[in-house]
């Protein structure tokens, strides 16, 4: 465990703090200590930027998101028609206003494929990454933590880090447990994903009576981090081991400050609330995963201004999602094209653009890197109930920042948004274009001491053309 004692019940400086088996984000004392050691010869590599990669779970349409083919017949152009955005003679789909707007500001790859009709987590987790999480490919190289703030450089943010209150409801997926997201492959336990306020070991493990499941309630999350500083004005003990002195820093000046919302003035935190935006009596309850759109509503908006701020603490790589909500059937599980995507649609509209303003607001567009995509597309035609099914030829992606060049469209699709009609872009195409913008890759070619297949995989792959600076 580790613990922060308290200096006035007889605990004397020497065991004011101690560190057992486990540390931050689930990663053991070793790993969380002695993982940047062990790598400080690839730290010249890591350059100063982020990703936020927001996975829209269950498999986003490509045609009512960003390629609306309203000139296709019917049954096939978008369903909930089309607007024009920043961008002359490109549209959106109908149900995206906010971001039609912000269009000169994102690129949309309109060529990209997943490749099979599956859900799972696949542009996160795939056979292209070893079966390790692309957060933990990026560890691997950067450090399970940053050496100046302590916070974990994967982190992974479900929606019960807002609110306590919504369900784990994955039924009709892969799993109830989301474990797939912690995948690391042969990386090993030491570069999984830090799961905040979901009830993991470590929180367990983490003795510090307090709660993680309220971030934006400052007096649950910090009240004893601020006793602590209280306690400590005066300096730490001078006794110390460099470990100890490094796992204090990284609760108290790392974590505690980057998942406090608090600190962020209220008009932010405003700003970015989608609760309102999707009322859940207005629902249909006749779905069964009705309540998964209430949730993504009331969490989305928290979750990507959470992501900034730890992204603004030195955190690399943060992985952003809601609950299975973008599977659109039109049976009795799923809603139809129109429906999910006017519970879809205003959440993700209004978090997606309010996180670009605020980060170009910050000056940090250069610095942060946002990736949209769901783990598949739809199919080209709505069956005979309204819906769209799994499809895998073909998927919706946007990505803002990072210094990419703005305001594209790359690639083109079919004329009826089945395939790709120029030269596909696929999930080594989007690995290779965020670890481009997170890694030098020209040094990490030829850097000693990486796995040969991690080397590869970072170097040997093609970035989605006309992307980069």
């Amino acid at each position: 465990m580790l613990t922060i004692g308290d200096t006035t019940s007889g605990m004397g400086r020497r065991d004011f703090l101690r560190v057992g088996s486990l540390g931050l984000g689930g990663l053991t004392l070793p790993h969380f200590l002695g993982t940047n050691s062990a790598l400080a010869n690839f730290t010249q590599l890591v350059k100063d930027r982020s990703v936020i990669f927001l996975f829209m779970h269950g498999g986003p349409s490509q045609t009512e998101t960003f390629d609306p083919k309203m000139t296709a017949p019917a049954g096939v152009r978008s369903a909930t028609g089309e607007l024009q955005t920043a961008i002359p003679g490109i549209t959106f789909g109908g149900t995206f206003p906010k971001l039609a707007a912000l269009a000169d500001k994102v690129n949309v790859v309109r060529s990209f494929l997943t490749g099979d009709p599956n859900h799972d987590v696949k542009p996160l987790v795939h056979r292209h990454t070893f079966g390790a999480h692309l957060g933990s490919l990026y560890a691997r190289v950067a450090g399970a933590t940053n050496p100046q703030t302590g916070l974990p450089n994967n982190t992974l943010l479900f929606p019960q880090v807002i609110d306590t209150t919504t369900q784990s409801n994955t039924d009709g997926c892969f799993n109830n447990n989301f474990e797939m997201y912690s995948y690391t492959g042969l990386l090993g336990k030491g570069y999984r994903p830090f799961l905040p306020g979901t009830g993991t070991q470590l929180q367990d493990d983490m003795k510090l009576h307090l709660s993680m499941d309220r971030l934006s309630d400052r007096r649950t999350l910090l009240s004893q981090l601020d006793q602590l500083k209280a306690a400590t004005e005066s300096g730490l003990p001078t006794n110390l081991s460099d470990n100890q002195q490094t796992a204090f820093n990284a609760i108290l000046n790392g974590v505690g400050q980057a998942f406090d919302l608090s600190r962020e003035e209220n008009g932010t935190i405003e700003r970015y609330d989608t609760a309102p935006l999707v009322r859940p009596q207005a629902i249909r309850t006749n779905r069964k995963n009705h309540l998964n759109f209430a949730d993504n509503a009331k969490t989305l908006g928290k979750l990507l201004l959470l992501a900034r701020r730890l992204c603004e603490h030195g955190c690399g790589f943060v992985t952003v999602t809601t609950k299975f909500v973008w599977d659109m059937h039109a049976d009795e599980y799923n809603c139809s094209m129109t429906e999910g995507m006017n519970y879809m649609a205003p959440p993700f509209d209004h978090a997606v653009s309010t996180f670009i303003q605020d980060v170009e607001s910050r000056g940090l567009s250069d610095k942060i890197l946002l990736v949209c995509c769901g783990e598949m597309g739809r199919t080209p035609k709505l069956n005979d109930r309204g819906g769209r099914d799994h499809w895998g030829n073909i998927a919706p992606l946007l990505m803002y920042g990072a210094g990419l060049k703005a305001g594209q469209v790359i690639g083109q699709s079919t004329p009826d948004g089945g395939e790709p009609q120029t030269e596909p872009q696929d999930i080594r195409n989007l690995v290779a274009t965020i670890m481009h913008t997170l890694l030098d890759i020209g040094e990490l070619r030829v850097t000693q001491g990486l796995p040969s297949d991690i080397t590869r995989t970072m170097t040997s792959w093609q970035p989605i053309p006309g992307l980069l600076a």
